[in-house]
Formats: structure tokens, C-alpha cells, sequence
């Protein structure tokens, strides 16, 4: 009230003398001023707020490291429950004609995001807090790959570790209220899931995973303090992770997994058909039914499947797709005999990309990204590679599953200009809100790293026919999944179909089809968001295209693009109308 009252009274000073057209527009400034205060104001309370309430995975920025464990208790999960629920209330009695353009696109960013953790409380996801290849207890493991700086990184590190018993007991109880209720992964989705928990409790002190940070001290940290740093991360190793560990492992080998959800499909779980919507508004930003979306999986699939065809033609191929399949499939040339030789390959993909970068992008990251191995207690039922700011992860495991011609494309996915150049972009931008720049829209991020591989052609990455029949394979398989995840989550398509659809139309092996449908099935809606997000990428870009003309600069359409963040993708349509009618110009 008192703030209202303070507006009328600045107006009501600025308006005295003034004639009627600058009345009218101090009145508007004024409006405005006061109405993206009001706006701000909520968003800077509830995203200070909601930084406290997530754990590590692998898309966080964990320069700073934690003290301890976000609550997931019913209370907490209660609470967030009513906190977005008001914030939803605050956002509705915002007049947004008022706001300046900024907060416009930032308002529309913020309500989507409000609008989906909403949602999620809704239908209690947290009672699910493991989905395709990640799990609460796996994404762990991201922090203690970390590179700490300094004594009190370790410190707050010990007293993170020791708050992860009762962490893990909450999350724990959660999981216990979904499997009361059948709201699970599917039975056949958890199968082998808890090795990733066996290995903690396996490998104990020196060998435990959560020991790495101490095998890299900085140099200028003293004996003294080491010593003293080592005796208390063995002792939480000891008394907090692996009990922790060892609680949820019995949990999941004796209750969990043998009494899980028995069907793949998300329309048979509690509200399903509710559910299975709401997720695929999550991750596409769209509102489009499962049957439409089933649909123009279908239309792109056959016409990714002609251009496969002109590549056979041109290596001389005389089989039909499903024998080019099996020979890309078992011919010792696409494979390497080490892990250091995917490794090494992927490092040279990725080192060729920096020689172009310069022609197709204005502004590069600061940030570097390390080439990694995935770790080898989640690489059998993780997918090929992950990327994200920092790292990009290759899994060498089952060498033979591994193909050279999709590893181009695979690394521009993954690595630059995909998600380990998109992301930390986001992070240094200085320009936007928090609450952009540290979060992940599907759509928007898997949307960008499919594009990128895409580009890749254009940028000259692919250096064979049978590359650019592995980037048309990726290309494929991120269509079919429009086809395969809701055939399972909504048209109940079997397993087996599923699968068999995958390896018709895929230059995947049969093991990296085979863990790419369990992670569909046990993550409805995510693998939506990839090719529906290109396909917004490039409609926008030949959108700028052809309005512009010569005057289009494809650098200053990239920049354009990631100088966003990662936002729903009406905000990214709406971006591009501004720049073409501004001209197309650099963003910077």
C-alpha cells in the first residue's frame, strides 16, 4: 500500500507543468518503473529461494560447493507446493502491458518455469527421484569430480557428506509413498540400477569415488591441513556414505525394484494420461498432443530415410537400409580396439571445431571443457556421451556399440558448439537474470545440441559419406523417438515394437538401441524435446533467412540465438521476429 501510494504521489509532482503528451508519458515511465520492481521483486525472493532446494546433477555449476543436502522431506515438498502456488498468484496480478520489453521476455521465461515446478509438485515427481540414466544418489558423484580450491571447499565438502543419510532416508521415504501407489519406473527400467550403489559400498576409503577430491590438493595447501582434511573425509566416507549406501541399496534390491511399476507405459501410472501431457509440455514447451507429435515423428523419419538412401547410392551400396545397417554395424573399420582411441578421436573432433568456430560465432565461452570417460559403475545403461559445462563425458564401454561415423556428431552434441559451449555461455551472461542463466530448458538446450550437429555439415565436420550417414542416424533417432515415446507412454506400443522400430530406421547398435528405449521408457516425455526443438531452430533461422537476405549474418543468428540463455521456445520465436525486424544485427 505504502509503495502505491508513493507512486501517486511522484506522479502526481511530475505531472504539475507538464503539458499532456509528457504528462502521458512520465505517467507510462513511472508505471513501468513501478511494475518491473513489482515483477522483480518476485522473482529475486522465490530464485533465491529455490537455489536452496536442489542437489547437484549434472548440469550444475558447482564452483562453489555446498555444506550440505537440499530438504526433500513431504513438509519441504508441502511447502514448495504452496510457494509456487502463491508466486503463480503474485505473476497473474502483474499488469505485463506495463513491464518493458526485457521483463517481458523475462516474465514469459519465469512463468513457464513456475508454471512446470507447479506441475511437477502436482503430480509428486519427487516420489520418482530417478529417471533413464541418472538417479539422486548417481548425480552425487558429479560433485566429487569437482576441482576444489581452497580449505574451506573441503570443509564444506566433509559436512556435505555427512548429510547424506538423512538425504538419503528422505528420499528414501519418498520413493516408498510412489511404490505405495504404483508411481515407480517401470520394473524392467531398474534392472541393474543399483550396481551405481553396490559400488559405493564396495569400494571403501581410498577407493571410494567420493575420495577423488583428495587426490588433487592445491599445491599451495599445507601437510598439515591435508592430513587433517584426509582423516575427516575417510571418517564421512566411513560412518555417513557408505551406511547411506548400504540403506538404500537393501531398500532397492529387497522392496523396490521387485515390486516396481510392471508397465512401460506412462498412461498407466496414477493420472497417467494428465501426467504423461504435463511432461511433454515440460520438456517441448509446446502444446501439442501425443498424436501429433506421433505424427511428425513419422513424416521426418521418411524423410531422413530418403536422404540415407542417397548416401548408400553414393558409397555403391547394393543392399537394402536394414543390410547397410548391419554392415555399419559389425565392420571392424567404423571400431576402435581401446577406450583411449574413442577418447582420442572424440579430442580431435572437438580440436577441429575450434578451427571454424570464428566463422559461425561472434561471442565464444570463456570456459574450457575436459574430454572424459563416463565412470564405469553407470557406462553400461548410460547413454553414448553427456556433455554440459566443464566436461564432455564419451562411454567406452562395449567398444563394439561405439561407431566412429556417429562420433562427429556425437561430439558436436555434446561438446561445442553443443551443450559444453551452450551452457556456459548461459553462465557468463551477465545480462540476463539468475534464474535464466543457471537453467535448463529441454526444448531450448537438446533443441540447440541437435542443431549443432546439423550444422556440422555446413561447417565441413563430416569428412565421409558414412559421417554423414551417422549425423542422418542421430538424426533419425532423435525423430524416432517423437514415434517410439508415445507410441509406449500413450499408444501402448510394447517394448519389443519400440525397439524394433529403432533398429529398422538407426545406424545405432543393438546395445545403444536397446538403453535408449529403457530411457525413454523410464523418462516420459524428455526425448520430445530434441527434435522439436531443431525444428523450431531451423524454422527460425530460415525464417531470418529470407526476410533478411544478403544482410544476413549467420554468426550474429547464432549469437542471437545463445545470447537467450535457455527459454521456452515462443520466447526464441519471438527473439527472432525482433531481429529481423531490427535488421539482424550482432546481439553484443
Amino acid at each position: 500500500m505504502e509503495r502505491g501510494l508513493q507512486a501517486i504521489l511522484v506522479v502526481a509532482v511530475l505531472l504539475a507543468g507538464m503539458g499532456l503528451a509528457e504528462q502521458a508519458r512520465a505517467s507510462t515511465q513511472v508505471l513501468q518503473r513501478d511494475v518491473n520492481r513489482q515483477f522483480e521483486d518476485i522473482y529475486t525472493r522465490e530464485w533465491q529461494w529455490r537455489k536452496n532446494q536442489s542437489s547437484v546433477d549434472e548440469n550444475s555449476d558447482t564452483r562453489a560447493i555446498p555444506s550440505s543436502l537440499p530438504d526433500v522431506s513431504i513438509t519441504k515438498q508441502n511447502q514448495k507446493f504452496s510457494m509456487w502456488q502463491q508466486v503463480l498468484r503474485d505473476l497473474n496480478g502483474i499488469n505485463t502491458a506495463a513491464l518493458s520489453d526485457v521483463n517481458k521476455t523475462n516474465y514469459a521465461v519465469y512463468r513457464n518455469q513456475i508454471e512446470t515446478l507447479l506441475a511437477d509438485q502436482t503430480f509428486k515427481t519427487y516420489e520418482k527421484p530417478l529417471l533413464g540414466d541418472t538417479a539422486f544418489w548417481s548425480d552425487l558423484t558429479y560433485l566429487a569430480r569437482e576441482t576444489f580450491h581452497s580449505e574451506q571447499d573441503y570443509l564444506n565438502y566433509i559436512a556435505w557428506l555427512n548429510d547424506m543419510p538423512r538425504y538419503f532416508d528422505e528420499q528414501i521415504e519418498n520413493m516408498k509413498l510412489g511404490l505405495a501407489r504404483q508411481f515407480t519406473l517401470p520394473k524392467i527400467s531398474l534392472q541393474g540400477r543399483e550396481s551405481s550403489v553396490r559400488s559405493v559400498v564396495t569400494h571403501e576409503g581410498e577407493d571410494n569415488v567420493y575420495f577423488l577430491p583428495l587426490k588433487k590438493f592445491p599445491a599451495r595447501m599445507d601437510e598439515v591441513k591435508r592430513k587433517s582434511i584426509t582423516k575427516k573425509v575417510l571418517a564421512a566416507i566411513e560412518k555417513s556414505v557408505v551406511p547411506a549406501h548400504e540403506k538404500l541399496l537393501t531398500f532397492l534390491v529387497d522392496d523396490y525394484i521387485p515390486n516396481a511399476q510392471p508397465s512401460i507405459a506412462a498412461y498407466d501410472l496414477p493420472d497417467g494420461k494428465a501426467y504423461y501431457k504435463a511432461q511433454a509440455k515440460k520438456y517441448t514447451t509446446l502444446d501439442l498432443t501425443p498424436e501429433d507429435i506421433h505424427d511428425i515423428g513419422l513424416q521426418e523419419v521418411a524423410k531422413i530415410r530418403a536422404r540415407m538412401h542417397d548416401v548408400m547410392e553414393e558409397v555403391n551400396f547394393s543392399g537394402d537400409l536394414s543390410a547397410f545397417l548391419t554392415f555399419l554395424r559389425t565392420d571392424p573399420q567404423f571400431y576402435v580396439e581401446t577406450p583411449q582411441a574413442l577418447l582420442d578421436r572424440a579430442a580431435w573432433t572437438a580440436k577441429e571445431f575450434d578451427a571454424v568456430a570464428d566463422d559461425w560465432f561472434g561471442r565464444l565461452p570463456r570456459a574450457r571443457f575436459a574430454i572424459l570417460p563416463v565412470p564405469d559403475d553407470i557406462a553400461p545403461f548410460y547413454t553414448a556421451g553427456r556433455g554440459g559445462p566443464g566436461i564432455y563425458l564419451v562411454n567406452t564401454y562395449d567398444l563394439p556399440s561405439r561407431p566412429l561415423y556417429s562420433l562427429p556428431a556425437l561430439t558436436l552434441h555434446e561438446s561445442a558448439p553443443g551443450h559444453a559451449f551452450q551452457m556456459p555461455l548461459s553462465l557468463e551472461n551477465e545480462d540476463i537474470p539468475a534464474f535464466r542463466r543457471e537453467t535448463y530448458v529441454s526444448a531450448y538446450g537438446e533443441g540447440w545440441a541437435l542443431y549443432s550437429e546439423k550444422l556440422g555439415e555446413e561447417m565441413g565436420m563430416y569428412h565421409t559419406p558414412y559421417e554423414i550417414f551417422g549425423m542422418l542416424s542421430y538424426q533419425m533417432w532423435r525423430a524416432a523417438r517423437l514415434v517410439v515415446d508415445t507410441g509406449i507412454h500413450a499408444k501402448g506400443w510394447s517394448r519389443e515394437r519400440a525397439l524394433q522400430f529403432m533398429k529398422d530406421n538407426t545406424a545405432l547398435s543393438v546395445h545403444e538401441v536397446t538403453t535408449e528405449i529403457d530411457r525413454y521408457i523410464a523418462w516420459p516425455g524428455q526425448a520430445l524435446s530434441y527434435y522439436l526443438g531443431q525444428m523450431t531452430m531451423e524454422s527460425c533461422r530460415a525464417r531470418a533467412e529470407k526476410a533478411l537476405g544478403e544482410k544476413f549474418d549467420i554468426r550474429h543468428f547464432h549469437d542471437t540465438v545463445l545470447q537467450l540463455g535457455s527459454v521456452p521456445l515462443s520466447v526464441l520465436e519471438k527473439r527472432i521476429d525482433r531481429f529481423i525486424e531490427e535488421g539482424g544485427p550482432s546481439p553484443y
